[in-house]
């Protein structure tokens, strides 16, 4: 008899063949609950917008859960590495895509031969987490002040004037591009590697304008490091009380665009773990603790059940596709 064997024997005797056999298999189930981690796997580069949500809202998961959670980073490929790490997982609730739009509603449509998956279909969508908007921002020495001088300075220099975001096919870049098409602008796209990359780069009169994350951006508004023209949402954002919406120029009026940050996890997830993780995330949102650190972060909470966050990504799927095929981007 192995030294297990002699552990485990009364707890056989206790429960008789049938039941120490089911609750080998309860304790061995996994997903939250069970002893083993949680990975939360952060698409982008430590200290960007969506690492800093990751990092500020999974201690309070994992407290919740009563089980550890760890952030890991996995970059490269505007976030589809770690969308397709995470389709290859095993569905066990173990591991969770803390993802934005560019891998999951993005990247499939600007590279439909190089990402060959369908994130709707392969992912199953938890709960959204954080919402946060986007700025138009300029270099300090850009000699305008409103969104409408800026809109005529572009228009008397087409092609002349030049806008950062954080790659080829992102959510900022298409978000850009909607900005494009609907003031009628001409102006060159710079691709970079990140968002803080581009913002060093404004900051330093580098590149003339720049689509970033509010909560990426909001202290350098502050300091006057650079010029913000407009929030994308409909209403001005909080961390940003003076800054307009873009809305707010007749020619934005019917923009609006918000940047949710969410949980998935693998497709073929049992509903049970789905659901329980859905739980202990709304549960978390709704502390008025994390409500403030969100807010000193530049986000608002977003509370949505599982049914609601897959109808958004389909919807969002839609818009992206018809600014995508406006702007002929294409990555393959």
């Amino acid at each position: 008899m192995s030294s297990l064997d002699v552990l485990l024997a009364p707890l056989r005797c206790a429960l008789g063949p049938g039941l120490f056999a089911l609750a080998l298999a309860v304790g061995a189930q996994p997903g939250p609950g069970a002893s083993d981690p949680i990975v939360a796997v952060v698409p982008f580069s430590a200290g960007g917008s969506v690492d800093v949500a990751a990092r500020l809202l999974m201690p309070r998961l994992s407290e919740r859960l009563k089980q550890p959670v760890v952030v890991e980073n996995t970059v490269g490929a505007s976030g589809t590495i770690a969308t397709q790490r995470v389709i290859r997982a095993r569905p066990d609730g173990h591991t969770l895509l803390f993802a934005v739009a560019s891998p999951i509603n993005v990247a499939p449509l600007v590279s439909p031969k190089t990402y060959r998956y369908d994130a709707l279909k392969e992912l199953v969508p938890v709960v959204p987490v954080a919402a946060s908007a986007f700025v138009l921002v300029g270099r300090p020495t850009l000699a305008v002040g409103t969104t409408s001088e800026l809109l005529r300075l572009v228009r008397s220099q087409p092609g002349k004037l030049n806008f950062g975001t954080d790659g080829v096919g992102t959510g900022l870049h298409v978000t850009a591009e909607m900005i494009k098409q609907k003031a009628g602008l001409d102006m060159v796209h710079v691709p970079y590697k990140s968002g803080p990359q581009v913002l060093t780069e404004l900051a330093g009169g580098q590149i003339d304008l720049a689509v970033l994350p509010v909560s990426l951006v909001q202290g350098f508004v502050r300091d006057g490091k650079v010029k913000a023209f407009g929030v994308t949402s409909r209403t001005r954002w909080p961390g940003l009380p003076d800054v307009p919406s873009l809305s707010e120029t007749p020619e934005l009026k019917r923009l609006d665009v918000e940047a949710w940050h969410g949980l998935l996890v693998p497709a073929k997830t049992d509903p049970a773990i789905v659901e329980r993780l859905a739980r202990e995330m709304t549960a978390v949102l709704a502390e008025p603790e994390t409500v403030r650190k969100l807010a000193d972060a530049g986000f608002k909470p977003m509370q949505m059940t599982p049914a609601q966050f897959a109808a958004h990504l389909a919807s969002e799927r839609s818009d992206m596709a018809r600014t995508i095929a406006a702007a002929a981007i294409k990555v393959d």
